[in-house]
């Protein structure tokens, strides 16, 4: 667990947590009671502790290495406790999960929930641990694999000392059925279900209407602005220059727009005008017949006959050499195409889309880019926010990406972790859309099946946002301070053997000495020792170092560093 003061944010591993009034939970818990009543407060409470529960067996399952299931499994209560709600006490506890039997009894202690609700509507005829139950049962489920019920024998919401639970699997309980419709969405979130269908209907009617591409997805405010434009324009034939950097969707704008428009039957036809040698540009975009030149061993249309009736986008339009730009020119005022090596004139008819990362304004100024083409061009201009300026349109597409590639990969996963929703919202995205796409389909490639997306799934080169400074939690509960954190991560270090006591203690001295510019007796009160310990392990450690053992003479070197 890592506390950070700066942020405002708790981490339980890649899990953000909350740490939150009992009090205002308590006010929360009983305006649900008094605004759905009792059982649908119950059923609401009881979800609720469902999802807390699994995602804390998740938890368990992913990080505790360990053979011994039991040990495992007493994780959770042991969280359960550490996240403040209850104290627990195992009364008996067996279980197999490759057979699938479990029997469980705890004992509750300090329950928060019952203690609440007793002091808000008196001693209650009923358990009312419903949130805890809900949690041991999502747990408990989760790790198992299967269905477990926990009900409440004894509960401190009734007037007993301590809650007692018991759990089994869901069907050696005779009434299951009946906790099953419990954790159903009640009837209230079925109506607002059935009109949140109603209404994606009507959005998907609209959507179809617009003939949208499935990765336009957005409701940021430039977003918006830039689609309204498409909107608007995708009922003329007038030109569209589309402006943005490297990755932010000019390709799928472009299918928007002819998917929006009457041309939406007819060819859209694609060229990247900076990935073409600018001696066969005019052969690409404008046709050539045969003997035209070396090479031309038969007659073709160009990208403008083959997109006729239909859309042709120009993407890196910057990039086209100043001849080509002259004949483009001319095509689009006239609505005539001319092949290389031929004199006959072809009628075409093309909505054309230009589209660059570049500014066509500064290439006018410098004069590789003809200025009577740009005005042309920039009659209906479309500029596409970067990512880092749609930071609110991060999360959904990345969950956009996450399904389309876990369904490409065959995996069935969670979601992202909490720590890597952060680092995808927080990260620049230079790369835009596409690096975007590509990081989420990496980290759906590395993501175990069932599991979460993890930050390290999502960026292997330590380009995500790192830890911030904070505090830890330490053995006995109590908050360490940042110097009790790097002491335990050090410490931990020497266990694991990546680092060895003598390497620690030679980095040490050597650390003082530099930090005291060579002067022996300046590093040695770092250190807290005198000049002459300070040499002498210095010595014996340098020895050991070079294999010459600690009687070895290394005065010299102590010498040339204290003079250097």
């Amino acid at each position: 667990m890592h506390f950070c003061a700066d942020t405002g944010q708790i981490w339980l591993h890649e899990h953000r947590m909350l740490l939150v009034h009992a009090e205002a939970q308590a006010a929360l818990r009983k305006e649900l009671i008094d605004t759905l009543g009792m059982a649908r407060a119950r059923g609401l409470l009881l979800r609720m502790g469902f999802a807390s529960g699994a995602r804390d067996a998740e938890l368990v399952q992913t990080r505790i290495r360990t053979g011994d299931d039991l040990a495992a499994f007493m994780t959770g209560p042991q969280l359960h406790a550490l996240e403040g709600i209850v104290g627990v006490i195992p009364l008996q506890l067996e279980f197999d999960r490759a057979a699938g039997t479990f029997n469980a009894e705890f004992r509750w202690i300090n329950s928060w929930e019952g203690q609440s609700h007793k002091r808000h509507f008196g001693t209650c005829s009923e358990p009312v641990c419903w949130t805890q139950i809900g949690y041991a049962c999502g747990y408990s489920t989760a790790f198992m694999g299967r269905p477990i019920l926990y009900k409440e024998a004894e509960c401190a919401g009734m007037g007993a000392e301590h809650c007692h639970i018991v759990g089994k699997p869901a069907e050696e309980w005779p009434d299951a059925e009946e906790y099953r419709r419990l954790f159903a969405p009640e009837s209230i979130a079925e109506q607002l279900i059935d009109l949140q269908a109603q209404v994606e209907q009507l959005r998907s009617t609209i959507d179809e209407r617009a003939r949208l591409p499935g990765d336009m997805i957005g409701d940021s405010p430039g977003f918006r602005f830039a689609l309204s434009l498409l909107q608007q324009a995708a009922g003329s034939s007038i030109a569209i220059l589309l402006l943005g950097e490297t990755g932010v969707g000019k390709e799928l704008f472009t299918r928007a727009l002819h998917e929006m428009s009457a041309r939406r039957d007819r060819p859209l036809v694609a060229i990247n005008c900076a990935a073409i040698p600018h001696d066969l540009v005019e052969a690409e975009l404008f046709g050539v017949e045969k003997g035209a030149y070396t090479g031309a061993l038969a007659a073709r249309p160009g990208r403008f006959e083959r997109a006729n009736g239909g859309t042709l986008f120009l993407d890196e339009i910057g990039d086209l050499p100043l001849t080509a730009q002259s004949k483009l020119l001319r095509v689009l005022q006239e609505g005539e195409v001319e092949r290389l090596g031929d004199d006959k004139t072809r009628r075409i008819d093309v909505r054309l889309v230009a589209a660059t990362n570049a500014s066509l304004a500064q290439l006018v100024k410098e004069g590789r880019f003809r200025a009577d083409l740009y005005y042309r061009l920039n009659a209906f201009q479309i500029d596409i926010p970067p990512l880092r300026q749609r930071r609110e349109d991060i999360s959904p597409l990345a969950k956009h990406f996450l399904r389309k590639y876990a369904a490409i990969n065959g995996k069935k996963l969670l979601g992202f972790s909490d720590k890597a929703k952060k680092a995808l919202i927080g990260h620049a995205w230079p790369g835009n859309i596409r690096e975007l796409q590509n990081t989420v389909e990496r980290g759906v490639i590395l993501a175990p099946n069932g599991g979460r997306v993890e930050v390290d799934h999502l960026f292997l080169s330590g380009a995500h946002i790192e830890d911030e400074d904070g505090f830890g939690l330490g053995p006995n509960g109590k908050i360490d301070t940042e110097q009790d954190c790097l002491a335990r991560s050090l410490c931990s270090a020497v266990c694991d053997g990546a680092l060895t006591l003598e390497q620690i203690e030679i980095t040490l001295l050597e650390t003082a000495l530099d930090k005291a510019r060579g002067n022996l007796s300046s590093a040695a009160r770092m250190l807290g020792l005198t000049r002459p310990q300070f040499a002498y392990r210095l010595k014996r450690l340098r020895g050991e170092e070079s294999g010459a053992g600690p009687g070895a003479d290394v005065t010299d070197t102590l010498s040339g560093r204290a003079h250097a």
